[in-house]
């Protein structure tokens, strides 16, 4: 009686463990999708301020305590640093605040971005007003606007930029890899 109790409580364990890996799996695909239809940018620009919490359960790619950075209409809204990304020192393109900017492969402006529940783990870079977002140091690429499902999302040679929630000082880049479609913002993405 004793092996037919534990052989079932195994097949238990097996099975359940199955079921957890399987859950994993539709997760994790789930959060590296795109989210939100949008349409084509307006040509409203302005430049990036502080943050404001928003609150989320995070899941897999956040922490849960993600910010969404709000708009204000002075300052430059990206920056240069140098960082270490996978062992290598490297210049990326921070925002304002100094967190690291991160581009997402997936993305299709303006109709699909991370947005929702995906944007609490990367806040979208937003900005409101009139004036063209600006960088305190000269980049190579060009620093526009698109209205997306996000709002005024900044773009860095066509890519939307995001921070990242787990990034919580400048010049961390742990969002580098993450599923697969995120990567640090370099100068020379084109």
């Amino acid at each position: 009686m004793h092996n037919t109790l534990f052989t079932s409580f195994m097949r238990t364990r097996i099975w359940c463990s199955i079921i957890a890996f399987v859950l994993l799996v539709v997760l994790v695909a789930a959060c590296g999708s795109n989210t939100g239809s949008t349409t084509s940018g307006s040509g409203t620009t302005a430049t990036t301020g502080g943050t404001t919490p928003t609150t989320s359960n995070g899941g897999r790619y956040g922490s849960g305590g993600g910010t969404t950075p709000t708009t204000s209409s002075t300052g430059s809204v990206i920056k240069t640093a140098t960082a270490t990304v996978n062992g290598a020192s490297v210049t990326i393109l921070p925002n304002a605040q100094g967190l690291t900017l991160y581009y997402r492969t997936s993305d299709a402006p303006p109709s699909k971005v991370c947005s929702g529940g995906c944007a609490a783990a990367w806040p979208p870079l937003v900005m409101s007003g009139s004036s063209s977002p600006t960088s305190a140091t000269s980049l190579s690429g060009k620093l526009t606007i698109v209205s997306d499902a996000n709002g005024n999302q900044v773009e860095y040679n066509g890519h939307p930029l995001y921070t990242y929630s787990r990034d919580t000082a400048a010049g961390q880049t742990t969002g580098e890899g993450v599923g697969g479609v995120w990567h640090v913002c370099t100068p020379s993405l084109t």
